[in-house]
């Protein structure tokens, strides 16, 4: 199955690229550039930048705020984005909740490229903040199941690159493309092509084999085995029947949604304990990504370091979570502990203590491991939750890392308390997120459920807890 959809993989994987240019628009197009201005009347002064034609650069002094909170509206939007498409992805199917919302992020994100006025230009980045949210988080679980679960590990940890190479990527074009307008149109552009390439691809065979559409989900595995060439164009492709399927068929889309997360006693558990891990990743994550960021210099080459200081992470933590004696719970846990004593460090170290020994190496280290944590965190709930509920735990694991990212900025204001507090919250997160991930199960080499029955029946508990 994974050369009929490797093409599928590489427009995954390249769509991670577009999704960096719209994360990252606003640290770019946000940046204040050295300015004065001619003071001829001081009465007119602030009306002549009022009045004129609304652009970025404008947002100094007492309108700087409205960028920062540009910035939080897209994140708003995201946590709205996971909770609403997960949930609705896992009703009515990957591809159209996907589909659609990459459709309505081209055109807000165009609509950001010519906003007439600051007002519009907040709202749209809301809004592409909506559909992005949702996007991302369909368009990661669609490209999952794809693929057979063994390749997951490979595929996830693959998607995560390629956004961190498109974070790299998009300070290059912002170097390069300076007008901001510009900007946002360049950074949008590939979407379109994206939306034209993408709607030809099929539906998740596992979703429908989840809901009970087995003829449907024969056809696409059939598509798949064909392109492989692994069976003639003639042969069949059949599949016996899910359990629980008869069950989620007859609930018609309502399916078992976010209420699903609430009432199965194994999924309540686990859901629990992944939000706090999400929500310190983020906290982490951001908290270490601002302390690296305080250095003046360059914004678009901190902007490709900080994509480029990640690359190394996903080759380490794919080794690792493939590994017996590792498997991705002590692998994760392994990261994020390391990611909070990196933070324990940077408390102790001088700022300029040297060149290559310095809170602020420590704090991009510290980057690398809390990023290589993420990466496997997206693999390993994949893995922990049943097709027919996966969107919707994923969505909901992913609103508590946006609580996180939101958060993270109001963490360094507790220096007035301590000059060491902000880093002793990012390392109790990260430490004590590592020993709860222990509580979970492994999930190397264990079968994926497809249902809630088949989550709840005991000869899947006693595969799952047999040691392989």
């Amino acid at each position: 199955m994974l050369n009929a959809a490797l093409s599928t993989h590489q427009l995954g994987f390249v769509f991670q690229v577009y999704m960096a240019f719209q994360s990252m628009l606003i640290v770019i197009i946000g940046a204040v550039p050295e300015y004065h201005i001619d003071q001829v009347d001081n009465t007119s002064n602030e009306d002549s930048i009022n009045v004129a034609s609304f652009e970025i650069w404008f947002l100094t002094k007492q309108h700087a705020y409205k960028v920062s909170l540009a910035g939080s509206l897209f994140f708003a939007g995201v946590l709205v984005g996971n909770i609403l498409f997960g949930p609705l992805s896992d009703k009515i199917g990957r591809k159209p909740v996907f589909l659609t919302s990459l459709f309505f992020e081209v055109f807000f994100g165009y609509v950001t490229a010519f906003a007439p006025s600051y007002e519009v230009f907040a709202l749209s980045r809301l809004l592409v903040g909506v559909t992005n949210g949702g996007m991302a988080l369909v368009c990661f679980v669609l490209t999952q199941e794809y693929v057979g679960k063994s390749y997951w590990a490979m595929t996830g940890t693959l998607s995560n690159m390629t956004f961190a190479l498109g974070i790299a990527l998009f300070g290059a074009l912002g170097y390069y493309v300076r007008p901001w307008r510009n900007l946002a149109t360049a950074a949008n552009c590939p979407g379109v092509l994206f939306l034209l390439l993408c709607v030809t691809l099929p539906e998740s065979p596992r979703w429908l084999y989840s809901r009970g559409y087995t003829e449907q989900a024969e056809k696409v595995l059939q598509y798949m085995a064909v392109r492989n060439g692994n069976v003639n164009a003639s042969a069949k492709v059949k599949l016996y029947k899910c359990p629980g399927s008869a069950k989620t068929a007859n609930q018609g889309n309502s399916g078992p949604g976010l209420l699903g997360l609430v009432t199965h006693p194994v999924l309540r558990w686990r859901t629990v304990v992944l939000m706090y891990i999400w929500y310190s990743c983020s906290l982490v994550y951001y908290g270490l990504t601002m302390n690296a960021s305080e250095d003046s210099g360059n914004r678009y080459l901190s902007v490709s370091m900080y994509g480029l200081v990640e690359l190394p992470a996903y080759p380490l933590c794919f080794y690792f979570i493939n590994k017996q004696w590792a498997g991705r719970r002590k692998t994760m846990a392994g990261f994020l502990g390391l990611a909070g004593l990196s933070c324990l460090c940077t408390m102790l170290v001088p700022v300029k203590a040297g060149a290559f020994f310095s809170a602020t190496s420590l704090a991009l280290l510290g980057k690398l491991l809390v990023s290589a944590a993420f990466n496997i965190v997206y693999v390993y709930t994949t893995e922990l939750y049943p097709t027919v509920i996966r969107s919707a735990g994923l969505g909901v694991c992913s609103m508590s890392c946006r609580v996180g990212g939101i958060l993270a900025p109001f963490v360094p204001s507790m220096k007035a308390l301590h000059t060491s507090m902000p880093f002793m919250v990012f390392c109790l997160s990260g430490i004590s997120s590592g020993c709860l991930g222990l509580l979970l199960p492994e999930t190397l080499n264990k079968p994926v459920a497809e249902t809630l029955d088949e989550l709840s029946s005991p000869a899947y508990h006693r595969i799952v807890e047999k040691e392989v």
